[in-house]
């Protein structure tokens, strides 16, 4: 019959208007999903950028001394003091100890970024460093005088307003950025990487720190990262020295396992660490978003980890009392000029320990192969803090000009220290 050959051809196809339902109905599925995409990432964003606490207190505090303050001669770097308080208020502090409404900075490294982000350098600063510390402002609203004191105590005195200008007036770097991190933290940024890998030498037992660790590799969680980073007397000669090279051991293993997990390019793994930093972190009005601390991420992640280097302020024990540190002249000098100037600074362990072979890297390094430690030079003088800076000193790489080149004339200074590439068992 003639109608069935009509039946025939539509067969299996819906009406017209049938199929534009269907693609309007796909059409808003679609943009709901975009919608709600956007809005979940609109929702984490803030989430996260609420996490941050910012320090409008200290930076109220240096802008009153601004003019004391040393000026920035290296444009492009920047430097940034990570402080490890030792507070006891909140539930996650209470634990180590009776919250007596102080505190004091356990930890103290200043890192430098050079301008062209090939390489870091973490400086440690013995809390026991016998120092000059400048007024700050108290909790209570009083002000201090000039002090000479122990570094630590100028946390406890006049908190990271205070810890800034001593490190400045100390070292004549001008530091740019600040982040300081209690217990609780801590415990949460190393369990949002699923721990850190450590190696030990000997057993461990810490009755005071709560650490019992067996001799070897092993990867620490939140509380025995803790423990061990702050562990004294159970771990080699009790020193606070020796404390600050296990610290930095940790903290160049945790930048191992960051970039080897490709956490920093990894969305579903970057998201629990930044949540845990984001929450764990007081800064500056300048890096309390997240914009802020994305930028400082960026301008790092590339870095390879035999660049990223770890050292401790030349030190020596103080003269008037051994259980004190003071400056090694002229040594932390020249440290404090290499990062003023942003030049190059090489680390290299001490006598007698070996380390491994630093695995090759994509991005050339320009920083010249290590000269022995030991190799003497003549005292060097502190940096003025109105932005001149002595034309020739020991430990640059200044020297003559030849066919348009420059020809070192003093070799890169070498300090004792390690990278993060470095994994041998302490």
């Amino acid at each position: 019959m003639p109608g069935d050959t009509g039946a025939d051809a539509g067969a299996g196809r819906p009406p017209r208007s049938r199929r534009r339902r269907l693609l309007r109905w796909i059409g808003l599925g679609l943009a709901l999903l975009v919608l709600a995409g956007a809005a979940t990432g609109w929702w984490l964003y803030n989430k996260l950028d609420g996490n941050i606490t910012e320090d409008t207190s200290a930076a109220s505090e240096l802008g009153r001394y601004e003019r004391d303050r040393p000026a920035h001669l290296a444009t492009g770097s920047q430097n940034i003091l990570l402080i490890g308080s030792d507070s006891r208020s909140g539930k996650d502090n209470a634990p180590y100890g009776q919250d007596e409404g102080t505190e004091r900075s356990d930890t103290t490294i200043l890192l430098h970024l050079p301008e062209d982000r090939r390489s870091a350098t973490a400086v440690s600063i013995p809390r026991d460093l016998m120092t000059e510390i400048p007024p700050c402002l108290k909790a209570d609203g009083s002000r201090t005088g000039d002090r000479f004191a122990q570094f630590n105590w100028a946390f406890q005195w006049g908190g990271a307003a205070c810890t800034i200008r001593t490190v400045e007036k100390l070292t004549g770097i001008r530091v740019d950025h600040h982040m300081v991190i209690d217990f609780g933290g801590f415990k949460k940024m190393v369990d949002a990487i699923g721990g850190v890998e450590i190696c030990l030498k000997e057993p461990v037992d810490d009755s005071e720190a709560k650490l019992r660790l067996a001799a070897g590799r092993q990867t620490l969680q939140g509380e025995q990262a803790l423990g061990f980073v702050r562990a004294r007397y159970s771990l080699g000669n009790g020193s606070d020295t020796e404390r600050m090279e296990r610290q930095q051991q940790f903290l160049g293993s945790l930048v191992k396992k960051v970039k080897s997990n490709g956490v920093l390019l990894n969305p579903a793994r970057l998201y629990p660490l930044l949540d845990a930093a984001t929450s764990s972190v007081t800064t500056d009005p300048g890096l309390a978003s997240l914009r802020g601390l994305y930028e400082l991420v960026r301008g790092i992640r590339d870095i390879p980890t035999d660049q990223v280097k770890f050292l401790t302020v030349p030190r020596r024990p103080y003269s008037a009392d051994p259980n004190r540190d003071e400056l090694a002249e002229p040594d932390a000098a020249r440290l404090f000029q290499q990062l003023r100037t942003d030049r190059p600074v090489t680390v290299a362990p001490p006598e007698g320990v070996t380390t491994p072979t630093p695995t090759p890297s994509a991005t050339p390094s320009t920083t010249p192969s290590a000269t022995p430690s030991t190799t003497p030079s003549p005292a060097l003088t502190p940096a003025p803090t109105d932005g001149t800076e002595p034309a020739a000193t020991a430990g640059t790489t200044a020297g003559t000009a030849t066919g348009g080149t420059v020809t070192p004339s003093v070799p890169v200074p070498t300090f004792t220290g390690t990278t993060a590439e470095n994994a041998d068992c302490r």
